[in-house]
C-alpha cells in the first residue's frame, strides 16, 4: 500500500475562547444559539466528552444543564438532553434542532424565568489545532495496534470531529477501511457504534474488538 493510503493518526488541541455573548432567559438563549458559530455549538455539546471521559452515559450538553440548573426548567432540560447527536451529520443541523426545541418552548410559554445574577449562560467556542501523532497504520493489524495506543484526544478527533465538525462521513476509521481496503462490513460495523453511549475507553475497546474479529475471520478463510 502506498503512503497516501496509510491512516495517519492526528490529535486535536483545543483553545477555549469566550465570546462575550450571554443569555439570561430562554428567549436570549435561542437568539444566541441561532447566532452561534459551529465551533460554539460543538463546544457546548462535546467538551464534556474529554473532560468526563470516564462517565457513561455522558453528562448532558451545556444548554440542557443550564436551563435545568439556572432556570429550573426541568422539562425543557430533559428535551434538550434527549437530542440524539448521533443522528446529525452537520453542526448546522444540530443547531437547528436545538433552536427548534427552544422555539417550541417559547411558543407555549407566557412568562420566562430569568437566571440569577452570575448564572447567565456564557457562549464559548473552541479553536482547534490539529497535530500529527506519529502513529500510522497500513493494514488492519496496525490499525488495531494504533487504536490501542493513541490518546483519547486522537480517538475523539477521528470519531467525533471527523463526523460532525469536518463532515467527513461516519468517522475517519470507517471511511479509510471502506475506501482504502474495501472493508465495507467492518466500516459499517464501526459506523454503527454510537460513540455517545460509551466512555472513550469503552469506545476504543469496541473498535479494537471489531477490527480483531475481522482479522480472525480473514485468517480463517
Amino acid at each position: 500500500m502506498d503512503q497516501e493510503q496509510a491512516f495517519h493518526f492526528a490529535t486535536s488541541l483545543d483553545l477555549t475562547l469566550a465570546t462575550n455573548q450571554r443569555a439570561r432567559d430562554v428567549a436570549e438563549l435561542l437568539h444566541q444559539v441561532r447566532q452561534a458559530s459551529g465551533a460554539a455549538i460543538y463546544f457546548h455539546t462535546h467538551h464534556f466528552l474529554i473532560q468526563h471521559q470516564h462517565l457513561s452515559p455522558e453528562p448532558t450538553n451545556d444548554f440542557a444543564y443550564w436551563v435545568t440548573t439556572a432556570l429550573q426548567e426541568d422539562r425543557l432540560g430533559e428535551q434538550l438532553a434527549a437530542i440524539d447527536i448521533i443522528q446529525f451529520r452537520s453542526l448546522g443541523a444540530l443547531r437547528d434542532r436545538i433552536a427548534g426545541v427552544l422555539q417550541t418552548f417559547l411558543d407555549r410559554s407566557t412568562t420566562l424565568r430569568t437566571a440569577p445574577p452570575g448564572e447567565e449562560f456564557h457562549v464559548r467556542e473552541a479553536v482547534s489545532f490539529i497535530l500529527p501523532t506519529g502513529y500510522v497504520a497500513h493494514d488492519l493489524h496496525e490499525l488495531a495496534s494504533c487504536v490501542e495506543q493513541i490518546g483519547f484526544a486522537s480517538l475523539s478527533f477521528h470519531m467525533f470531529d471527523a463526523r460532525l465538525r469536518l463532515e467527513r462521513g461516519a468517522n475517519d476509521f470507517s471511511e479509510w477501511l471502506k475506501h482504502a481496503h474495501g472493508e465495507t462490513q467492518l466500516a459499517d460495523a464501526i459506523a454503527r457504534l454510537d460513540p455517545y453511549t460509551h466512555t472513550l475507553e469503552g469506545l476504543r475497546r469496541q473498535i479494537v474488538r471489531l477490527v480483531q474479529r475481522r482479522i480472525a475471520e480473514r485468517a480463517a478463510a
